[in-house]
């Protein structure tokens, strides 16, 4: 038996709710279900107009969709072309549940509504969630999912250290993890943020973590950013620990014993750990006599996050800045493990087409690379179609909060190096573009991003030569089940949906529909948006619900994020997120999406 205060503290509350149950009451004459009125009950509170009105238009006979029905609506809707007489016997045999409407290879209305709700029905392309893309291109192809301060769980100044962070980040997919190393107590090296208050851990047990989660999620190469602040002794304790932990997985030589000429694919480094740091030469000298150790530039990370930032007087009394040397030095053998990914400073443009190598990798704050973009966009692009970028986020985000990734995607920035432990926006985007390609941390630029010889500038789309802008229509159909943003009696949500682009300048835009009052059971809005497309090959959709407020700001119920070029058309569900990007099923949306050329 149930009762309706045990389905109400289950469900969003709604007017139609409650009368649907009191009409069950009536006719029970209690104030209880039993298992065969709650199985109706279900029913007509999970029936959904908008899907029943969708089949019947389809259906010949109003009750099935007989295989022809099923197959028109797959040709005509979603857009399947060829494919859908195939198709369609596929979807009866794998969602309808009558053993009888399959024998006769047709769909009843719980179907057709198991399709719509599944993976076959989401606004993402299945096709492209698998591993999909060539994966024997350069490393500097491919955009890199990359974590900021990764053993940071909190804030930048007092926050937890913890190899959860590496944990947490690998099983997201990320690729890239920074580590910052500091000399510790018995000559064991720490891992921190330097200069703050937050706590450390041992850099072993970062790389035991490594060791052991590195591939789980992906078996595509993971690429260890070390900030090396040690003195040489635990440089060599580092080095030493790199070598007995990771063992075969560390990159210890170029793949052919030879000095590259460009670098490697992700495909060609699968299963290996990449060390990214300072190095004592460049690999043409790694068969030389090489002195046990030697001086490198001061300048990394850490030296320009204390110029964007911190002040002397919030911080232990090491961190003065005058006390920061211009030169450095490196051991041998921490320097020899830096193979692929060797930090290199930048200079400008010209100096690094004429003198960089393919495996010289230049780390920019978001600040400095703001700049750059604002004043040479078209130079930053074709720059990272030669070598590798990474960006950082700003050192006055010591709240560990994000910049936009996309802005510096734009211009082809390989590593964008985000604080994995802050949700949000700028975390939805990372996780949406790297949803694709079986997640797994490697997503291939845009051929216009890869080309080294043309120029492609992110201001002005237009000047490319095969430029063909997108019209995307959405219609907002309705939601379904969306979860109460508070616990207050009789709190009932009043949602709108905001359908948010992100891609170059000419591309971001934002519109929303209106708001649905008390209703976050089954919401309908039946509201059309539309918007120009001008580079749809970098552009995001991210659709945001939330729950309208007069008086206050809007609270956040769920997201979703899907690039572009992973969007199916036709009627198409959308699954959504929570805040820190789990999963909220059933909570959903119901959209068509059409997109067509403009004209």
């Amino acid at each position: 038996y149930c009762s309706f205060n045990s389905i109400a503290e289950q469900t969003n509350q709604t007017l139609d709710l409650i009368n649907v149950f009191h009409v069950f009451t009536l006719k029970y004459q209690t104030g209880f279900l039993g298992s065969e009125e709650f199985v109706h009950f279900y029913k007509m509170l999970t029936q959904r107009k908008e899907v029943v009105e969708l089949f019947q238009e389809y259906s010949s006979d109003g009750q099935t969709l007989s295989h022809c029905d099923l197959e028109e609506f797959l040709r005509e809707e979603q857009l399947e072309g060829d494919r859908s007489q195939e198709h369609a016997l596929e979807l009866i045999q794998r969602y309808e549940p009558s053993d009888t409407a399959k024998a006769n290879h047709t769909m009843s209305i719980d179907g057709f509504l198991m399709y719509l709700t599944s993976a076959d029905g989401s606004i993402f392309n299945s096709e492209d969630q698998r591993l999909y893309q060539d994966m024997t291109q350069p490393l500097k192809h491919y955009f890199i999912s990359s974590s900021h301060n990764t053993y940071l769980l909190e804030d930048q100044l007092k926050g937890r250290s913890s190899v959860e962070g590496y944990i947490q980040a690998l099983k997201r997919g990320c690729r890239c993890l920074e580590i910052d190393c500091w000399d510790g107590s018995s000559g064991e090296p720490v891992v921190y943020h330097g200069h703050t208050f937050t706590s450390k851990i041992l850099f072993k047990d970062v790389i035991n973590t490594v060791a052991k989660y590195a591939f789980k999620t992906s078996e595509y190469p993971v690429i260890l950013s070390i900030e090396n602040r040690c003195s040489v002794e635990q440089q060599k304790v580092m080095a030493q620990l790199l070598k007995d932990i990771l063992g075969d997985m560390l990159l210890r030589t170029t793949i052919d014993g030879k000095v590259p000429s460009v670098l490697p694919s992700p495909e060609e480094l699968k299963g290996k750990i990449l060390v990214k740091g300072k190095k004592i030469g460049g690999l043409e000298s790694l068969d030389a006599d090489n002195p046990v150790s030697g001086e490198v530039s001061d300048e990394d990370d850490s030296s320009e996050l204390r110029r964007d930032s911190l002040t002397t007087e919030s911080l232990p009394s090491d961190s003065k800045v005058s006390r920061c040397k211009s030169k450095q030095s490196l051991t041998k053998e921490l320097s020899d493990l830096v193979i692929y990914c060797k930090n290199e400073h930048f200079n400008n443009f010209e100096h690094a087409r004429i003198h960089g190598k393919p495996y010289d990798i230049s780390s920019f704050s978001e600040s400095k690379a703001r700049k750059i973009i604002k004043e040479a966009a078209a130079d930053f692009a074709q720059h990272n179609a030669r070598q590798i970028t990474r960006v950082y986020p700003s050192g006055l985000r010591t709240d560990s909060s994000n910049f936009c990734p996309q802005d510096m995607w734009n211009v082809g920035c390989q590593m964008v190096a985000l604080n994995f432990q802050t949700a949000g926006l700028e975390m939805d985007l990372n996780d949406g573009l790297f949803s694709q390609n079986n997640r797994c941390g490697y997503v291939l630029k845009p051929e216009i991003l890869r080309n080294s010889e043309q120029q492609f500038n992110p201001d002005k789309p237009q000047d490319r030569k095969d430029y063909c802008p997108l019209i995307l229509t959405i219609q907002v159909i309705s939601g379904q089940q969306l979860p109460k943003v508070n616990n207050k009696v009789g709190s009932i949500v009043d949602p709108f949906v905001r359908v948010e682009i992100y891609g170059l300048p000419a591309d971001q835009a934002t519109q929303e529909t209106s708001y649905i009052e008390n209703n976050g059971l089954n919401p309908c809005w039946n509201e059309t948006l539309e918007f120009a497309v001008h580079t749809p090959e970098l552009a995001l959709i991210r659709f945001v619900v939330e729950d309208y407020d007069m008086a206050t700001k809007n609270d956040f119920i769920g997201q979703y994020t899907v690039p572009f070029s992973c969007i199916q058309s036709g009627y198409r569900h959308i699954h959504l997120l929570s805040k820190d990007g789990t999963s909220l099923r059933p909570s959903s949306l119901f959209v068509n999406i059409n997109i067509t050329e403009a004209s």
